[in-house]
């Protein structure tokens, strides 16, 4: 497995409307409980399943599967967490596939015209992962400010001392 790997997929918003109105079980099926009462609430149900399938296909993308080596629709899903941005949630076959290949982080991009639902995966190893920089305490950095500054003056009041004793000389 490479350090990163991308997977993009986009469905039409038109032929996920009609997959649910002749197969309302198809939902119940592909989607989870969360899935189905995230898209269920909103004003365009079927852009928001366009979007989680798409989402589906991304990842499995990324993954370097498809829906095979046992892999099957509901072992990938979508989450919205507390911010409302989409995250991926592996489980089952996925999951261990994800696990044998060192991805620790699946990010995860929607995005929906009127016609055309598109997401984008990336499966990211612990190499290139993105870290969180550690920021020093404020107060620590304003301390060493004023240290830095008191030896600037310290070592300038030494000078004037050499300077002045030059002088009396």
């Amino acid at each position: 497995m490479a350090l990163a790997s991308i997977g993009v997929d986009m469905l039409e918003i038109a032929r996920m409307e009609k997959v649910l109105e002749r197969r309302p079980s198809f939902a119940k099926r592909v989607f989870t409980q969360a899935e189905r009462t995230y898209c269920d609430r909103t004003a365009r149900p079927a852009q928001h399943y366009a979007a989680r399938f798409a989402a589906r296909e991304a990842v499995l993308k990324a993954l370097g599967t498809g829906f095979s080596r046992g892999i099957g629709l509901a072992d990938v899903s979508v989450v919205n967490n507390e911010a409302g941005r989409p995250e991926v949630v592996l489980s089952g076959r996925a999951a261990e596939v994800a696990k044998e290949q060192g991805i620790l982080e699946v990010a995860l991009s929607l995005s929906y015209t009127h016609d055309v639902a598109v997401a984008s995966a990336v499966a990211m190893t612990d190499e290139v992962r993105p870290r969180q920089e550690e920021r020093p305490d404020p107060k620590a950095e304003l301390r060493e400010s004023f240290r830095a500054a008191r030896s600037v003056l310290d070592e300038l009041d030494a000078l004037e001392r050499v300077e002045e004793q030059g002088d009396e000389a």
